[in-house]
């Protein structure tokens, strides 16, 4: 009898194990599907707010880029408008250069550095890079939204707020 329950104990400690050689397999569940991969447009609008860190670029925004370039930017916001009176426009970036600067920071060894993508197209919805956790307002916060492919970039639909 003692015999029997060991061998079951076995049998069933090998049975649990079998799934545990699979990185991330729990059952029941599909192993979640990466984004794919976003490739930017050369025309297209999207709404951002940057908002962590001690910079000038601080606020809401709606941003049309034509030919790759920011060609239009409204701020949504008191401190959007603020930064765009003052001439900070040119510091807008395109979903590419935010892209760009993720991926610089993690090359120079950023403590952390997150791209969120849009499951369906692969866009990126959120960045957040920063540099040191243990410095105070050194991060960069990016979140997207209202992203559109194509457009006339001198107009924008009526502003989100």
């Amino acid at each position: 009898m003692r015999l029997r329950g060991v061998l079951f104990g076995a049998i069933l400690a090998v049975a649990a194990t079998g799934c545990a050689d699979r990185p991330g397999a729990t059952a029941g569940a599909e192993p979640a599907a990466s984004p794919p991969v976003w490739s930017e447009p050369s025309d297209y609008k999207f709404t951002f707010e940057s908002s962590c860190g001690e910079r000038a670029l601080i606020g809401r925004f709606q941003v049309a880029v034509a030919g790759h370039k920011v060609a239009r930017t409204e701020g949504l916001d008191d401190a959007g408008r603020r930064a765009l009176m003052l001439r900070i426009a040119n510091l807008v970036p395109t979903l590419g250069q935010m892209e760009d600067q993720a991926e610089r920071a993690r090359a120079d060894g950023a403590d952390q550095v997150t791209v969120d993508r849009d499951p369906a197209d692969g866009h990126p919805t959120a960045i957040r890079i920063d540099a040191s956790t243990g410095a105070v307002d050194d991060e960069t916060c990016y979140t997207i939204a209202d992203y559109t492919i194509g457009g006339k970039p001198g107009s924008f639909p009526s502003s989100p707020r």
